[in-house]
């Protein structure tokens, strides 16, 4: 537990920096298009690059922090227990089979590209395509070991209710 508690944080300082290095990016970005009349299309997708590992490695942080999208208009009103118990069924229901489904589905997606050498169809944009869509398996992976710890503490906590 403390070794994923460990990384989960590690991963948020790394996100936390992507977006420190995205603004300076677009930063950078926009002064040159507007006040230089340049720019770099390598420079635009590496914006997309960097927002593309924010979102997909925030997505177990967010878990963790119970952060993420949810419609509390019921849930609110309910009692811990119950509570608990519905964080257990969406764990084991929803959030670990759509993990082991991008998971399985996004390891192919990737291989593939990796294997076509797949790169941008625009000129003077990245090569190795493979890198941002390996990042999708991966987050899920993350995702999937949040969803492990997460339900392990629901299920301890609903039965000390």
């Amino acid at each position: 537990m403390k070794l994923l508690h460990n990384f989960s944080k590690l991963i948020s300082y790394l996100t936390a920096f992507t977006l420190v290095l995205l603004v300076a990016l677009i930063l950078y970005d926009a002064t040159a298009r507007y006040l230089f009349s340049s720019g770099s299309t390598a420079l635009q997708e590496l914006e997309w690059h960097f927002f593309d590992l924010i979102i997909l490695l925030s997505l177990s942080f967010t878990f963790k922090h119970n952060a993420h999208v949810r419609v509390d208009i019921f849930y609110a009103h309910f009692s811990e227990k119950i509570q608990k118990l519905i964080n257990i069924f969406s764990t084991l229901f929803f959030v670990l089979p759509l993990a082991f489904l991008i998971i399985y589905i996004g390891y192919s997606f990737t291989e593939l590209s990796f294997m076509q050498n797949e790169a941008s169809s625009d000129p003077g944009g990245l090569t190795h395509r493979w890198i941002v869509k390996s990042l999708m398996p991966l987050a899920f992976f993350f995702l999937a070991l949040q969803a492990f710890e997460e339900l392990y503490k629901n299920i301890r906590e609903w039965r000390a209710l």
